[in-house]
């Protein structure tokens, strides 16, 4: 083995030892969370990965098959009302109710996709943001059923509550709830990105750049892209029934057009066509809001999105995870550069 060899194997394992140790002290992290901070933060960081559930959906549609979306915020409600009806009128346990939101959400999807077949960039965005627009109002109209402007509040054995084994470990509802939804988020985050290391996932890169060339490899376009808005709508609506259970009901103003936009922001600024960007930028829109005076919040935090975004692409287009791995690719560079060895003539 050759001297270059040996360096360059040596960086190898040097970066998978980073990795693993890296991947660790997140799990760590992740765990201890809860453990650290009262109920109210326990609450937003469950939050936090359900809005990370949604805006991975939109982030494998939009970054990764290049269909435009602005309204997830309806599928993400299609979820959670689903389960909030269920649970509270028809006695369904918690775990039925999040797989039926995640079905309804997959069908509403593969129906919003169709109009993909024919439209794209701009005029789909349109009929996402109709979607987006009509489904807060349906909400509303039904309020009979759906509770209106009021909305759904779970209550008693209709929350999910931790069960006994847990409460005899210490773990309270907030916590336990915190668990539940990280461990559907690390699943389906795992998932994903198995999906878009695979043959599946270099089908809907290829159809995101160029349609055409695609389709004459052979890449039934029409389907992916229609099964990828299912897949979307679905990972959003699992998000949107945990939100229920997470914070005891919804409402009609939680799921409005805002949502939407919100969704898009978190995946723009956490990193397009990035795994953990849809997570990053979900912990921003989430706990940005928490450093704005009592007065403003719910005022000031579409204003300071909206510079945010601005700003983030004028300095790092590709977010804040594209800025992260430019600077480590950089910092690679110069160690590989000091990793070589001087030749004396």
């Amino acid at each position: 083995m050759t001297s270059g060899d040996g360096s360059v194997s040596a960086r190898n394992v040097r970066a998978r030892v980073f990795k693993i140790v890296g991947f660790l002290v997140l799990a760590v992290a992740l765990y201890e969370l809860p453990l650290q901070y009262d109920r109210s933060t326990v609450t937003k960081f469950t939050t936090v990965l359900c809005y990370a559930l949604a805006a991975l959906g939109l982030n494998l549609l939009t970054g990764f098959n290049g269909q435009i979306s602005v309204g997830h915020g309806a599928f993400f409600g299609i979820g959670a009302y689903s389960a909030a009806l269920l649970v509270s009128q028809r006695g369904w346990p918690a775990w039925a109710t999040i797989v039926l939101g995640a079905v309804l959400a997959f069908v509403v999807g593969l129906i919003v996709g169709l109009p993909a077949l024919r439209i794209r960039g701009v005029y789909l965005a349109l009929v996402t943001l109709a979607l987006a627009t009509l489904f807060p109002a349906v909400i509303v109209r039904y309020s009979d059923v759906t509770g209106g402007t009021q909305g759904i509040t779970l209550e008693g054995k209709q929350r999910l509550n931790s069960p006994q084994f847990a409460r005899d470990a210490g773990i309270t509802n907030s916590q336990w709830r915190y668990y539940i939804a990280l461990v559907v988020a690390v699943v389906a985050f795992i998932l994903v990105r198995n999906v878009v290391k695979s043959r599946v996932g270099r089908a809907l890169i290829a159809i995101r750049d160029n349609e055409t060339p695609a389709e004459v490899l052979g890449i039934n376009v029409g389907v992916y892209k229609v099964l990828t808005f299912g897949i979307s709508a679905m990972l959003a609506g699992v998000g949107g029934a945990l939100f229920t259970f997470n914070n005891d009901g919804v409402a009609a103003d939680v799921v409005d057009i805002q949502l939407s936009i919100i969704l898009l922001v978190a995946v723009v600024i956490g990193g397009v066509a990035t795994f953990a960007g849809p997570a990053i930028g979900a912990f921003l829109v989430v706990f940005l809001e928490s450093f704005f005076p009592e007065n403003l919040r719910g005022k000031a935090a579409p204003v300071v999105f909206g510079i945010l975004l601005i700003l983030l692409m004028m300095a790092a287009p590709g977010g804040i995870l594209g800025l992260v791995k430019q600077q480590w690719a950089k910092l690679a560079q110069r160690f590989s550069r000091a990793d070589q060895p001087s030749h004396v003539a």
